[in-house]
């Protein structure tokens, strides 16, 4: 298993060259969120805008448009057509995918819910896109029930314990490298993890370990930042292993540095996201 550093990922990212512009960084789109779950589409795109890409669009119901657009500064909330319960519809899949057409990368799933016609709309979603994509959170949940129609090599999941535990049928146990691996192996995929000493796995077998972050980031919300970070680096062209493993070494660099301002029983995601900034001086 080889251990991320901050050599390796300074050699992954992407040159920035000097007459880029925004076109040039990458174009990131997000679907997430639902009523009662306003925070993580806005902390995913803040995260997607703290990554450095270039144009960061971003998806919800319309019932939660206007907290996004209150939210977000730099990314560009757009609403679209939602169930009774304040969750995207199946109405809203022609309107994703035309979204996503222009797309470098796409996240969906921070914040969804879940329902029978949640689980078609991301499985359509799956199926008829072919960007590199980032399915975290309720997408995860969705996949679980329909886990044996999906192989994509450039898709990232990102479970925790219990998410894997529903995707796989058991608990990753001791054994996490093993645990990523199976994940991977199963669904062609990049599997990433989540937990102390976050694992991002391969299809080829590679196995990559985290040694960065604290316990203080473990609250709601920090995942929903390490989506979107993840998002971005693939929108600006990284591999799906090296976006992946790039995100989990910056996200616990971040969460180190907000650790040190604002201790571990007081930092926030939302800190998270505004370390960010420190990281990529580092990595500069």
């Amino acid at each position: 298993m080889i251990e991320i550093t901050s050599a390796r990922v300074r050699q992954w990212l992407p040159h920035r060259p000097e007459d880029g512009h925004k076109g040039s960084f990458g174009r990131a789109l997000i679907a997430a969120g639902s009523v009662g779950f306003t925070g993580a589409p806005t902390l995913s795109a803040n995260a997607c805008v703290r990554s450095g890409a270039g144009l960061v669009f971003l998806a919800v119901p319309q019932s939660v448009w206007t907290v996004a657009a209150a939210k977000c500064n730099e990314a560009m909330p757009s609403p679209c057509p939602e169930d009774e319960m304040g969750r995207f519809s199946a109405k809203a899949l022609p309107g994703l995918l035309e979204r996503a057409k222009g797309c470098d990368a796409l996240l969906l799933g921070p914040g969804l819910g879940q329902s029978e016609e949640l689980d078609s709309l991301v499985m359509d979603f799956l199926r008829l896109t072919s960007q590199s994509m980032v399915l975290d959170a309720d997408g995860l949940n969705a996949l679980s029930r329909h886990i044996d129609s999906l192989s994509r090599d450039n898709l990232i999941l990102t479970p925790h314990d219990g998410e894997y535990a529903r995707l796989m049928g058991h608990w990753p146990g001791a054994d996490r490298e093993a645990a990523a691996r199976e994940l991977s192996g199963r669904l062609n995929c990049v599997a990433v993890l989540k937990g102390h000493r976050t694992i991002v796995a391969a299809p080829d077998g590679t196995c990559y370990v985290n040694t960065t972050g604290n316990h203080g980031m473990a609250k709601g919300g920090s995942g929903d930042v390490l989506a979107g970070l993840m998002t971005g680096l693939l929108a600006q062209g990284m591999s799906p292993v090296q976006a992946a493993a790039s995100a989990v070494w910056i996200h616990g660099r971040a969460g180190d540095i907000a650790a040190g301002r604002f201790s571990y029983h007081g930092m926030t995601p939302t800190d998270l996201v505004g370390c960010l900034t420190q990281v990529w001086k580092e990595l500069e």
